[in-house]
């Protein structure tokens, strides 16, 4: 009997122990005021239910189009990708008719696309209303309400909404239901089918009623903002004819608090697009939150994204013949009279517009042997002899954390590297060198750990042209007819690696440059210290001087990916 006492001390004491434990742990983390990104993305692939299954909608896919071998130094994809795909946002062209049709729902915010929203309207505090209580509580094919009183619930426990809140409706339904197939039909098809209720989603009179608060940003983690069977489209005009967006098919809403995190929804900048797929993320501890929500609120946001068109060239058209990316294209596939709009997808290189360089992209995965042509093998002798080993990585883009792809801003201007280079040695890209960005620090500070740093090469501001004029970005300086691009070396990664940079980002198309050699060691440098990589910017002159700039990234959560198409803006404050 003593024993058994003694023992149950024991527990006791060590549970006590533990939980004093965790509570320090709690306090430290709280004082140390580090944030904590929160991914709030379906995964898209093929065996998940993350396009509209209804015909002619077309289905997610992703062609492997090159692999590391005897053929290509990289990991090369290519994607079909419609903007209803995982997790998604929606604008006002959606539902609302451009001005001059002249039509009972035509207004100004029908021109308000993917690529023409201003990027204040992306963010801001989420304001999560919970709504579980709705879950499953309809009838099959049928979706239960959100309404204004469940709105009003929220404001009674917390606060009333604002402009600048992000409305969250959490009512659990993408967590339970977003799987593969099979299981994956309850997530839409059994619902359109009748064989399974619906997901929650406001009513006309919600919509109404948060624009009296002048709320601009919604989100929803059921598969559409638009309760069926009969008030998809009624829901959708109601709020959209004000100039909200929103996201759809949002996902993990419980890991926010109810007010005070910061929520952002990014996509790839479509022109003409209706709706985009995305990637939707919160942020919640410590400064940075308020920070952020502060600069949406103030319209203190840029947008870096250059704007994707098949008129402008998005990929490399390589060195060679038939060594081109896949070109980006617009394929139209179902009309609309009443808005006089064909809905779209994209046939595309992952690496098209502004998007990630994630380690995967370079460098192949472990216990596999790859037969590099025998040119590449001898570059590779070269680089690991003065570097050591390349190394290997599955890290494709699901798997890069969030907030390696965001930080403090450091712009390395390097703009006065162009034209340093002699005629005679081209194609050749000038070298972006330790020098450089040490010059940068003296001038700015010195480099933090986490710190974005950014290589202004003014490179797209001057030649991102519309054919036949679009020769400037790509094929001139690849085939020798004009200057390259600045790039930075192995060394410069190196140096940036030394100080804890994650995250290197350049406005101009790559961060190789235009010497295959080369290109293919800084990407190994970058791989090999798993760095990751944000290409395809521009304007960086737009961005405040002695301003307080935050950079935020994020590419659609895409399994296997070896790419990454994305968003990238600048949050700023002025006057620091």
């Amino acid at each position: 009997m003593q024993r058994v006492i003694y023992t149950n001390i024991r527990v006791h004491l060590i549970t006590s122990f533990l939980l004093v434990a965790c509570w320090l742990c709690t306090i430290s983390q709280c004082e140390s005021g580090q944030p904590e990104f929160i991914d709030c993305s379906l995964l898209v692939a093929s065996e998940y239910p993350a396009t509209w299954p209804s015909a002619p909608f077309p289905r997610f896919q992703m062609i492997h189009q090159q692999t590391i071998g005897p053929n290509s130094a990289y990991n090369i994809d290519v994607l079909l990708i419609d903007g209803n795909t995982g997790t998604q946002l929606d604008v006002p062209p959606h539902s609302v008719a451009r001005p001059e049709l002249n039509r009972p729902k035509s207004g100004k915010w029908g021109l308000s696309y993917t690529d023409k929203i201003e990027p204040w309207q992306f963010g801001g505090e989420a304001c999560v209303v919970d709504v579980r209580d709705l879950l499953d509580q309809a009838a099959k094919g049928v979706s239960p309400l959100v309404r204004r009183k469940h709105v009003e619930r929220f404001e009674r426990k917390y606060r009333k909404l604002r402009f600048g809140d992000v409305v969250l409706f959490r009512s659990g339904y993408s967590d339970k239901y977003y799987h593969p197939f099979p299981e994956g039909r309850r997530y839409i098809a059994d619902v359109l089918d009748r064989k399974s209720p619906g997901y929650p989603d406001p009513d006309p009179d919600c919509m109404d009623f948060l624009a009296t608060r002048n709320v601009m940003t919604l989100g929803t983690d059921s598969a559409s903002m638009g309760p069926l069977p009969n008030l998809a489209e009624p829901t959708h005009y109601a709020g959209l004819k004000y100039g909200m967006i929103w996201t759809e098919g949002a996902t993990n809403l419980g890991a926010l608090p109810p007010t005070g995190a910061f929520y952002c929804l990014l996509c790839p900048k479509h022109e003409g697009g209706p709706y985009s797929e995305g990637r939707a993320l919160a942020i919640s501890g410590g400064d940075l939150p308020q920070r952020l929500i502060q600069a949406c609120k103030n319209k203190h946001v840029i947008d870096l994204s250059p704007t994707l068109s098949p008129k402008f060239p998005m990929t490399s058209p390589g060195i060679g013949t038939g060594n081109h990316r896949q070109v980006y294209l617009k394929v139209d596939f179902l009309y609309s009279e009443y808005l006089d709009m064909w809905h779209h997808t994209h046939l595309m290189d992952s690496t098209a517009g502004t998007h990630l360089v994630p380690p995967s992209y370079a460098l192949p995965p472990d216990g596999e042997k790859h037969a590099y042509a025998p040119e590449v093998r001898g570059w590779l002798e070269e680089f690991e002899n003065k570097y050591g080993p390349r190394g290997t990585s599955t890290m494709t883009t699901e798997k890069v954390p969030l907030n390696w792809m965001s930080g403090n801003l450091h712009i390395v201007d390097v703009r006065s590297l162009v034209g340093s280079t002699e005629k005679k040695t081209w194609p050749a890209s000038p070298e972006i060198t330790p020098e450089h960005i040490q010059a940068s620090e003296k001038s700015k500070g010195v480099l933090k750990p986490n710190d974005v740093v950014l290589f202004q090469t003014g490179h797209l501001d001057k030649h991102l042209k519309p054919q036949p004029e679009d020769s400037g970005v790509w094929s001139d300086p690849l085939q020798g007819k004009s200057e390259g691009w600045p790039a930075p070396n192995t060394d410069a990664i190196a140096y940036l690696k030394s100080k804890g940079i994650r995250c290197v980002a350049t406005d101009a198309p790559d961060l190789g440059g235009v010497d295959p050699r080369s290109a293919l060691k800084t990407y190994w440098m970058l791989g090999k210290h798993e760095m990751v990589g944000v290409e395809f910017l521009h304007n960086v002159s737009d961005i405040p001087n002695k301003s307080e700039a935050y950079f935020l990234f994020a590419p659609v959560k895409i399994r296997g990916c070896h790419g990454g198409p994305g968003r990238a803006i600048v949050l700023y404050k002025v006057g620091h």
